[in-house]
């Protein structure tokens, strides 16, 4: 590998005529035209809007706009309804990831096997991706209701009705919807990785050893590395942005075992009250940048290990 290296940086580079240069340069600029409408496209919607949204969160208001330093983050993170959103959103993310990435691969794994009627089990894991949100709320209105099914079966084992939305059952509802409406995604991201190692290493170590949980995490967890760092990053962001479903549901003002982030920014933006808006965006984006670095690292370590 070393020598390869040195060898490659022993190549000298041919240097260009006057017109190879100049075909170069007209090639740049040719591919510059072709990135620029996806460039504008992100500085308008995505770049410009961020940089307003820092500027905001540093203001004392809209208009007189005068600078105040990290006063918006001071007095947002001493706001209880603030905290309590994030203490929310964060048991969430720490209930529903795990599972996301776990109970997704195990499925994987088992419909890898060949077993009977899998590319029908694939078709039902995948049906939730074409079910509208609307129509899963209305499917799980009636579920959780309060004369709904799930109470039916409670009353059948001889327990009382429960008003699973409005208690402190209600995250176990979020986080079975949100399972149940993601798992299918996943379990196909992670089957994709499956069919990517290769089968003659497999073979080879199934000679070697007998043991197949052994082999599982030798060898398949360091191939599904990069996709397992994909399929948390993705379940992360999607745990953050469940405000869609717990809104149709119950609201902008749901139990407050319930209330997230993004309902205590949707509020603040119904109230107009832009920096503490903004101020949470931030630290809400700084957070989740935090988090994703640590788990690229993560994920670069077990790659390194698994090239080596």
């Amino acid at each position: 590998m070393d020598n390869d290296k040195k060898k490659v940086r022993k190549v000298k580079r041919v240097k260009l005529s006057a017109y190879g240069r100049k075909m170069a340069r007209k090639e740049r600029r040719k591919d510059s035209l072709f990135l620029l409408p996806s460039f504008l496209g992100v500085s308008v919607f995505f770049l410009v809007p961020f940089l307003v949204v820092v500027s905001y969160s540093v203001q004392d208001n809209p208009v007189t706009k005068n600078y105040v330093g990290i006063q918006n983050f001071v007095k947002i993170l001493g706001n209880d309804a603030f905290r309590e959103a994030s203490a929310n959103t964060f048991k969430f993310s720490l209930m529903a990831v795990p599972l996301a990435v776990i109970i997704s691969l195990l499925m994987a794994i088992l419909l890898d096997q060949s077993i009977p009627l899998a590319s029908q089990f694939r078709t039902i894991f995948l049906s939730p991706m074409m079910v509208p949100v609307a129509s899963i709320i209305l499917v799980f209105r009636v579920l959780f209701d309060y004369n709904g099914a799930a109470n039916e079966i409670v009353k059948f084992f001889g327990g009382t009705s429960i008003d699973w939305i409005k208690s402190d059952y209600a995250p176990f509802v979020i986080l079975a919807l949100f399972l149940w409406k993601n798992l299918g995604y996943n379990m196909i991201l992670f089957l994709a990785a499956l069919g990517t190692i290769p089968r003659e290493m497999m073979e080879v170590a199934y000679l070697d050893s007998s043991n197949a949980l052994k082999l599982f995490f030798i060898i398949k967890i360091r191939y599904l590395s990069p996709t397992i760092l994909f399929v948390t990053i993705m379940s992360l962001i999607n745990s953050f942005k469940i405000f869609r479903e717990v809104y149709l549901l119950s609201g902008s003002y749901p139990h407050g075992s319930i209330y997230t982030l993004q309902h205590f920014m949707n509020n603040m933006f119904e109230s107009l009250d832009y920096q503490k808006l903004s101020s949470g965006a931030i630290i809400m984006c700084s957070v989740m940048i935090v988090i994703i670095g640590i788990l690229y690292i993560l994920e670069k370590r077990f790659g390194k290990d698994m090239e080596d």
